[in-house]
């Protein structure tokens, strides 16, 4: 698709506090619906946990109701179920990794809320969990992250590159435009003494997944990171908690000038997602939008280029907020997005 029709939309990170998927769907189409995407709902299923909603038909995983838990035992012989996966892989059975309704409400009705609605969305977006995060979130019976067995984060990395692939082959019913993005929150742990992973190895983990998705690819990481990593990948859209950690991106100048450079976009996360969104106006957003423009620029980055590859979400998902908040944030995320093109010409 043509990216600079993307200039200053708005879209969101995935998630939203509700149980019922009509009222997530309701909120979407009022605020985002030229770049739509499905709500993930966490609070209506244990399933729909962000780690739990990727994992059917990975080898050995257990998920624990009683506790809300999701481990991989590796007592047991999985040589059957990672020879499954690779023959899907291998193949490319994308209905492998079919994600069920119950794991997935708000994908599961793609179909019946944007299938010929008037206007037709610009783009649909879609999210995976990404495979560094589900890697060090998830553990074997021994409370070990899956990450660290070399066997086991490899098949990750393939399973959640059919994920992506399924879920894309789904949107793409409703509109052949389609933007996937990679989601890594661990990645703020990266370099830390808590996570042993390579440089290398997060960028072969996520450039696995990203090799699975054929429309636009993105990643979202909501908090500090080294942000030369995800800006090596072969992502068209960097989505960063801009209103956190802007000054952390211009951190990375030559870094952003080439990705921007190479025709990537940044998808500015300006909107809280969190209670210190009531505090804030469309006003104060956009001057702190600008603010964060204004870092990049004066570290030698194009202002052009910022202004004519930029989107704009909310800082992370609402699906730990109150529905007012949450609300809130959609409203502030939208009238950012109104402002910014009025200003800028998109």
């Amino acid at each position: 698709m043509d990216k600079s029709k993307l200039l200053w939309q708005a879209t969101t990170v995935g998630s939203f506090p509700y149980t019922d998927v009509e009222e997530a769907w309701e909120l979407i189409l009022k605020h985002v619906p030229i770049v739509p995407n499905w709500p993930q709902l966490p609070r209506r299923n244990f399933l729909e946990n962000m780690y739990v909603q990727y994992s059917e038909h990975f080898p050995g995983v257990v998920l624990d109701f009683e506790n809300e838990r999701i481990y991989v035992d590796r007592s047991k012989d999985l040589e059957p179920e990672l020879e499954q996966l690779y023959i899907a892989y291998l193949e490319n059975k994308l209905e492998f990794a079919a994600i069920s309704p119950d794991y997935a409400q708000g994908l599961a009705t793609v179909y019946q809320h944007l299938y010929g609605r008037s206007p037709a969305p610009l783009a649909v977006k879609g999210q995976v969990t990404g495979p560094v995060s589900w890697g060090l979130a998830v553990v074997d019976q021994n409370r070990r992250p899956v990450l660290y067995d070399e066997i086991l984060a490899e098949a990750i990395s393939k399973h959640l590159r059919l994920k992506a692939a399924w879920m894309e082959q789904e949107l793409r019913k409703v509109c052949p435009n389609t933007i996937i993005f990679v989601d890594e929150p661990y990645m703020a742990s990266f370099g830390s003494a808590f996570v042993s992973l390579s440089r290398e190895q997060a960028i072969s983990l996520i450039e696995e997944v990203l090799s699975g998705i054929s429309g636009l690819k993105g990643v979202h990481c909501c908090a500090n990171t080294d942000w030369s990593i995800l800006l090596e990948t072969s992502i068209d859209i960097l989505n960063l908690d801009a209103y956190s950690y802007a000054q952390n991106l211009a951190l990375y100048p030559e870094e952003v000038k080439r990705f921007l450079d190479q025709g990537g976009i940044i998808a500015w996360g300006i909107v809280p997602a969190g209670e210190e969104v009531h505090q804030e106006t469309a006003e104060s957003l956009v001057e702190k939008l600008e603010e964060a423009i204004g870092l990049l620029v004066s570290k030698g980055v194009s202002k052009d280029a910022i202004l004519s590859a930029s989107m704009i979400t909310p800082s992370c998902g609402t699906g730990s907020l109150r529905k007012e908040t949450a609300e809130r944030v959609m409203e502030l995320t939208a009238e950012v997005s109104r402002r910014m093109r009025e200003k800028y010409g998109a």
